[in-house]
């Protein structure tokens, strides 16, 4: 997957984060979170799960994270990868 474009997913409620994604020569992961002391290299490693999965190898991903759980994160960077190639979930 490609992302062509500027895209975001999500809201800053609690248990929530915003992913934002946009195109970039390599792949860069940000995190900024609630929770960054104790969660935030398994909050990385599931983002690149993630990345992996749709092959996603040039990008820059921010998050901005509340405490969200690990099915949010999936379905909130998938959503926002979507959004920037221009393409529907299935």
């Amino acid at each position: 997957m490609r992302i062509s474009k500027k895209a975001q997913a999500g809201t800053m409620q609690s248990s929530d984060l915003i992913v934002q994604v946009e195109p970039a020569e390599e792949l860069l992961v940000e995190i900024e979170s609630t929770v960054q002391q104790q969660f935030g290299h398994l909050i990385e490693a599931r983002v690149r799960q993630v990345l992996k999965r749709l092959g996603v190898a040039q990008g820059r991903i921010s998050l901005s994270d509340r405490g969200a759980l690990d099915y949010a994160i999936d379905a909130r960077v998938e959503a926002a990868l979507r959004r920037a190639a221009q393409e529907s979930a299935r």
